[in-house]
């Protein structure tokens, strides 16, 4: 029988992600992935992706530097003679133990570590012998245990603040005192970013409530956890300084997520991944800026009211209950809104105003969201109620300048769709005179496929770029390619200029497009979707 983790998905749709995810998980600390089910493994990896890399590293690029200058010197601490501002400039820049190790170096440096802004990492802290895991069967062993006595001396002994803390390698369900601890210590010395993750097992242990004591932290980090009920906190309960929130699997009612985010005032950046429940989101908020979930069980969000989100990201979320009852997003006021997928017409349910969107439905001026320029969707091109929708769709989106699509392969086909009826979709305004870059992920090869993208061809007034990445295990060759693009590249192209390119995509595994979760709320990057592999080309560009 096939096992059925807490996700919801079974280890046959996580083992499509192909035989490398096993390696990746264990290059993040995941030691023993296949004893937990590839379905929890696979959340632990999204999950320390996700965590941000700290401001220090224990590695010293500059040591040989270092001891080039000793050798040549003439013995004179000049370092030592620096103004204190400098110096404590330099020590908050090292790890916390090689912080520490500074008090060594001449009575000038002995009490500077302590009068700065330390970063704390707990695995930067463990004995050089001793190899640090993040899941390993049985619970507590070694390497957590030194670890939970390193971080209780750390942040015993510093006064505080602590700039950034990752404690992440711990099993806290053996050591619950300890952590209620931490918390009480990192509240009251003024933490400012904070990575706090549970080592499994078990996946539910509850946090304690002294979180919410934490209010000068600005980024947080929670997995693997269950999160308190807020309904006994103080009214006055907040993070009025919080502005990015991270939540890996967590188990969490609706009304504690929802205390969450309104005693977030400032906050801008949301993610969830892998819940272990049942996600209803309802967006009221004047400063939230990117939202995600991925590897959710999705019932709903409303994006009620907030005029600052630029960014709504669906990745790998799947539809709820056992009926597959469609997962509702409506879309209210967000007029700042430009960048919006992975929309999957098999599992989402997209209203807009008050008209839920579906084949057939009249586009009006409540109906349309005109600040999108970038949207990407899942489709499965053998399924025809999953493209029957698709160009209604579009046209919800009329100024949409670059549209990815993502080519699933069909566990049931239902019949595929043709040129006509592409045709006959009726005017597809952000097609015709606004798309500019068009996508095309994981191509098969297929007629449906082809339909699609020589409709974009001879109907994009203005396409500069059509990208078509193909999956590799459909072809035999790039000759097999060529053979296969041959009827889009005798289309007649709408526009003279637009140039087509084939690349090969290094992620092919059918199920669900390359993601990052760090990247998509990093708003330096403009567009995430662009994240897949382009390693090789398998034709020249060819100008139209």
């Amino acid at each position: 029988m096939d096992q059925q983790p807490f996700l919801g998905l079974s280890m046959s749709e996580m083992q499509r992600r192909g035989p490398g995810m096993h390696d990746s998980m264990r290059l993040l600390g995941v030691q023993f992935p296949e004893a937990m089910g590839l379905g929890v493994g696979m959340a632990l990896y999204f999950l320390y992706d996700a965590t941000p890399n700290p401001p220090v590293s224990p590695a010293a690029p500059l040591a040989s530097a270092g001891a080039s200058w000793a050798a040549t010197s003439d013995g004179v601490d000049r370092i030592s003679r620096l103004s204190d501002q400098i110096l404590r400039n330099v020590v908050s820049r090292l790890p916390a133990k090689d912080a520490a190790r500074t008090a060594a170096l001449a009575s000038r440096w002995r009490g500077l570590w302590r009068s700065v802004p330390l970063v704390l990492v707990d695995a930067h802290i463990l004995p050089a012998c001793i190899q640090p895991e993040r899941m390993a069967p049985g619970g507590d062993d070694l390497s957590s245990r030194l670890v939970v006595a390193a971080a209780s001396r750390a942040l015993a002994a510093h006064p505080g603040p602590f700039r950034c803390v990752h404690l992440t390698w711990s099993h806290m369900a053996s050591h619950r005192a300890e952590i209620l601890r931490w918390l009480q210590l990192l509240a009251d010395k003024g933490v400012q970013e904070l990575a706090f993750i549970n080592r499994p097992w078990p996946l539910d242990v509850p946090l304690p409530a002294t979180i919410f004591r934490c209010t000068s932290l600005t980024h947080l980090h929670l997995g693997v956890w269950r999160f308190p009920d807020t309904a006994s906190l103080p009214r006055a309960t907040t993070f009025p300084h919080l502005r990015e929130l991270v939540l890996s699997l967590v188990v969490m009612e609706d009304r504690d997520l929802a205390f969450l985010l309104d005693r977030s005032p400032v906050l801008e950046v949301l993610t969830i991944i892998a819940s272990q429940t049942e996600v209803r989101l309802r967006l009221v908020s004047r400063t939230l800026r990117c939202v995600q979930l991925g590897i959710c069980a999705l019932a709903d969000i409303k994006v009620v009211d907030a005029p600052r989100l630029e960014r709504l990201f669906l990745w790998m979320t799947m539809d709820r209950g056992s009926e597959h009852e469609l997962s509702h997003i409506k879309i209210g006021h967000a007029p700042n809104l430009r960048l919006l997928g992975h929309w999957q017409p098999e599992h989402h349910e997209l209203e807009i105003g008050n008209t839920i969107i579906k084949a057939g439905t009249k586009v009006s001026a409540s109906t349309t969201v005109l600040s999108v320029r970038i949207l990407a969707l899942e489709v499965q091109f053998e399924v025809r109620n999953d493209v029957k929708i698709v160009p209604c769709f579009l046209k919800c989106f009329p100024n949409v300048e670059t549209l990815h699509i993502y080519s699933q392969d069909a566990e049931k086909p239902t019949g595929k769709l043709s040129l006509k009826f592409w045709q006959e979709a009726g005017h597809i305004e952000c097609v015709q005179w606004h798309v500019k870059k068009l996508v095309l992920e994981e191509f098969h090869g297929k007629k449906s496929e082809l339909a699609f993208l020589k409709f974009i061809a001879e109907t994009a007034q203005i396409l500069d770029k059509m990208v078509v990445v193909v999956a590799t295990e459909s072809f035999s060759s790039p000759d097999d390619v060529n053979a296969k693009m041959k009827p889009l590249t005798s289309a007649k192209w709408a526009s003279k200029h637009c140039k087509l390119i084939v690349l090969k995509s290094s992620f092919s595994d059918g199920a669900s497009p390359a993601w990052s979760f760090r990247i998509a709320s990093d708003f330096s990057c403009s567009n995430p979707f662009d994240f897949f592999a382009t390693d090789a080309e398998l034709s020249r560009a060819i100008f139209m």
